[in-house]
């Protein structure tokens, strides 16, 4: 088993790490309901995809209970 025979130093690491950059997801403007949506998936507001309903959106109500 390969064990290093001295620690390696911040700089040393710092440099190592340098080329590793993180990239913003790719995003797009749903077609039915224009709201931001990731590429290549369904739709969270509306549940559409390439415009066809392939989801249904379950919506909560809340009743407001009278007071009498």
């Amino acid at each position: 088993m390969a064990v290093p025979k001295k620690r390696t130093g911040k700089s040393a690491q710092g440099h190592r790490r340098a080329n590793w950059k993180g990239t913003v997801p790719e995003t797009t403007i749903c077609t039915n309901c224009g709201a931001t949506v990731l590429t290549h998936t369904v739709c969270t507001e509306c549940g559409t995809y390439k415009g066809k309903q392939v989801s249904k959106k379950v919506v909560k109500t809340e009743t407001k209970k009278e007071e009498e």
